[in-house]
């Protein structure tokens, strides 16, 4: 059996789904009736373009549902105005985004804004933004609406059935304890929104969701009857309007947010809404003021002041738990109406098949590290998150909330020397350091948005690394030990290339699923016969670690270990020099380890690189690693470098990042990456290997700086999207990847759309740099 905890629209979805996928015997409870925690309350808009291409991709399937359903809804057309050049430039990015998915976004005057929304004042508005297949639906109608489907199939729905617990045994779900009963399952989906928190901790399972109190007005009628208005969204303004009978909606996301019952929704809030706090609406209702000026005369009907559950990123809690069989799909944000479709048709193919059958590891709840089993942690980072909703997300952008908290040894050294943090995960990782900006050349700080977080110092650093040796400190990257009889037998199945080699041999290779998709991005060293060390990117370590483990027998212990070693890199064709007289023995060839000594300290080093140049990784136990640092930032031609660095030094090189490159929708044929399907056993994905490649990633080069999923075509047809971008200092020009199709021939004239203005492009043959690998192989 499956059971669905929570009969609101995401309960509703998943049940839906399922049914349709043929899933019978399903049973969805909830505490009160359907709709009764944050559903009922929704202002039910539905946008369908998101910066995520995963998350639009489920929009559009929501609408296409909707259309289809007996829910009440309207699409009439969204608008998105910009009142400052930088959310103009917002916007162009954005009609970009669009026609890569075929949605009919287009940029309109002021005056074409108002000519669709006459009640608005045209005050500060530079540009706007209109799709015409954008909406809103009656969340309870829709809700009703996906439950009748999910019984016409067979599904029942229990109201007014509160869970009480959740059993486990083995790590796995067995069932749930009720005031009504008792049931057994195979699967529970956590569907239970502003309570999902409360309802993980049944099963001992951390679900960073908090309920933030939010506000919304319906004014009394202010315009004629049948008029048919557009959604409009301000965000500079931070608030947002629609039609509601002949009155309007306004709402929006106040710079003074307020948490609500952290420590636990009360057991009886069940259809009840939260008092009004005008002081706190106040500052959406002058902006909504200033932006319809009838709402300054408008009568109230009401104000909805509703808790809505939120997490710290602003991005959903999908997929399995760290209990097998217990789901959840929660942590909507204010958002869950637009995406409710598409959450349930990719949560009943997860059920159903084990894969969401799209990338969805910005959204998995797999994502959040240990760190986020701190409440009050979650919460700053939540509240930040809901103040900054409607902000621009720069590339670069790092949050402030809860920092710092994970550190690397050598922390205290960056900070003295005027290191520029960036955060991932927790960590702080050095961008760059300030000091190297006099070294590097002002006049290439890219043009728009790729120049709003850059710096000289990155092209000083990138240079000094390929002209001497640059120094970095990878102590963030994630590191997962894999031990115990029956590991090289694990990792033998999971891996595309052949990692069950000698001990100390490094082999880069992929983890697929079954269709073939690059799940994990990895190196593998062998350390023992039956004991490896994987190291992945900073954000992956708990997804890698999840996706082992999920295959491991009982024999073979998986556990991530990285705060236990700090990791510093050197690199650069002057390393070798520079470390003479401090290291024990450099002789070993490229991609192989040795335990050695550098300076005082014992460490293992890993003849490794991702820039491209000859080096090591140094791994040693954490308590060596401010003695391990001051040894090598000392050495006589050593240069301190950051993450920026690196990736403009990795993107000349050609080398791959899982999350934009990489994707489980994604095989290694099509990313340039068939070297590697070198394992000559019997591994995950194996057959799906054999179908036919039709797309492939290919390197451009233009003369501006991409920044991600901006549109590529060839003549006037959208041919793919940008996966990621920026620019090579030794190369000298910009570059960008994208999953073009196979038929795209090296040499071939692209143009890509930077902000409304198509840019001329070639296709390269990659690497640009060093493409017969000498130098990471140099002795």
């Amino acid at each position: 059996m499956i059971i669905i905890i929570g009969g609101g629209v995401g309960g509703a979805s998943v049940a839906y789904h399922l049914a349709q996928a043929g899933a019978r015997d399903v049973l969805v409870l909830d505490r009160a009736e359907p709709t009764s925690g944050s559903t009922f309350h929704s202002a039910g808009l539905v946008g369908q373009l998101r910066a995520d291409p995963t998350l639009t991709r489920m929009n559009m399937h929501s609408v296409q549902l909707y259309r289809d359903l007996d829910c009440g809804w309207v699409e009439c057309g969204g608008i998105k105005l910009a009142c400052t050049p930088e959310r103009v430039e917002e916007l162009r990015r954005q009609v970009g985004w669009a026609r890569t998915f075929g949605l009919p976004l287009t940029e309109i005057s002021p005056a074409e804004a108002r000519e669709m929304f006459p009640l608005m004042s045209l005050d500060g508005v530079l540009s706007a933004a209109h799709l015409a297949t954008d909406g809103y639906v009656d969340p309870s109608r829709l809700t009703y609406a996906l439950l009748a489907g999910a019984r016409a199939r067979g599904v029942r729905v229990q109201p007014h059935t509160r869970v009480l617990g959740i059993s486990v045994r083995d790590g796995r779900v067995t069932g749930v304890r009720t005031d009504q009963g008792d049931f057994a399952a195979e699967t529970v989906v956590n569907c239970g929104g502003m309570f999902a928190a409360e309802i993980g901790r049944m099963a001992g399972v951390r679900i960073p969701v908090v309920p933030m109190s939010h506000q919304y007005l319906i004014t009394e009628p202010v315009r004629p009857h049948g008029d048919r208005l557009p959604t409009l969204r301000d965000p500079d303004n931070l608030v947002y309007f629609r039609e509601e009978v002949d009155g309007l909606l306004m709402g929006g996301y106040e710079r003074t947010s307020q948490p609500w019952s952290v420590a636990g929704v009360p057991a009886d809030f069940n259809g009840r809404l939260l008092p009004e706090d005008w002081p706190r609406f106040e500052e959406i209702a002058d902006h909504a003021r200033m932006r319809v000026p009838l709402m300054a005369d408008a009568g109230i009907r009401k104000i909805i002041n509703g808790p809505e559950g939120f997490t710290p990123d602003n991005e959903f809690c999908l997929g399995e738990t760290s209990v097998a069989g217990f789901f959840v799909a929660a942590g909507f944000c204010a958002h869950g109406i637009a995406g409710a479709g598409g959450i349930g048709k990719v949560m009943a193919a997860w059920i159903l098949d084990g894969d969401p059958g799209l990338d969805l590891w910005h959204m998995d709840i797999r994502r959040f590290g240990p760190h986020y089993r701190s409440s009050a942690y979650t919460v700053k980072r939540t509240v930040e998150n809901y103040e900054t909703y409607y902000d621009i997300p720069y590339p670069g952008r790092s949050r402030s909330a809860g920092r710092p908290l994970r550190v690397s040894p050598a922390y205290g050294w960056h900070a003295e020397h005027g290191a520029v943090f960036g955060e991932k995960s927790g960590w702080e990782r050095v961008d760059y350091y300030a000091g190297n900006a006099p070294l590097g050349e002002e006049s290439l700080r890219p043009a728009g948005w790729a120049g709003l977080h850059w710096s000289p110092a990155i092209e000083a650093e990138h240079t000094a690394t390929r002209t001497g040796a640059g120094l970095f400190d990878e102590s963030s990257f994630a590191k997962i030990s894999v031990s115990g009889p029956g590991s090289a037998d694990l990792l033998g199945w999971l891996c595309d290339n052949d990692v069950v080699r000698e001990i100390g041999a490094i082999t880069y290779t992929q983890c697929l699923n079954a269709r073939g998709g690059i799940e994990c991005d990895v190196t593998v060293t062998r350390l023992g016969p039956e004991e490896f060390m994987i190291v992945t990117g900073t954000a992956f370590g708990t997804h890698d670690l999840a996706w082992i483990s999920r295959h491991a027998p009982e024999s073979v212990r998986v556990v991530e270990v990285t705060g236990q070693f700090a990791c510093f890199a050197l690199w650069g064709p002057e390393a070798r020099n520079v470390l003479e007289g401090v290291a024990s023995d450099l002789g070993f060839p490229y991609l192989t380890s040795k335990e050695i000594t550098v300076g005082d300290v014992p460490v293992r080093a890993l003849r490794v690189t991702f820039v491209g140049e000859l080096g090591w990784e140094f791994y040693c136990s954490a308590e060596y690693g401010a003695a391990l640092w001051r040894t090598l930032v000392g050495l006589a031609g050593v240069t301190p470098a950051g993450y920026r660095a690196i990736d403009t030094l990795r993107l000349e090189k050609g080398y791959r990042v899982w999350g934009a490159d990489l994707s489980p929708e994604t095989s290694p044929y099509e990313a340039g990456l068939g070297f590697c399907v070198r394992n000559p056993r019997d591994f995950l994905g194996r057959a799906a290997l054999t179908r036919e490649v039709t797309r492939r990633l290919r390197c451009l080069t233009l003369a501006e700086v991409c920044l991600g999923n901006e549109p590529v075509r060839v003549g006037s047809e959208i041919i793919g999207r940008v996966t990621s971008g920026g620019y090579g200092h030794t190369v000298g020009t910009g570059i960008a990847y994208a999953y073009l199709p196979a038929s795209i021939e090296v040499g071939t004239p692209v143009e890509v759309e930077l902000f409304g203005t198509w840019v001329p492009g070639v296709v390269q043959r990659d690497p640009l740099y060093d493409p017969t690998h000498s130098r990471v192989r140099s002795s």
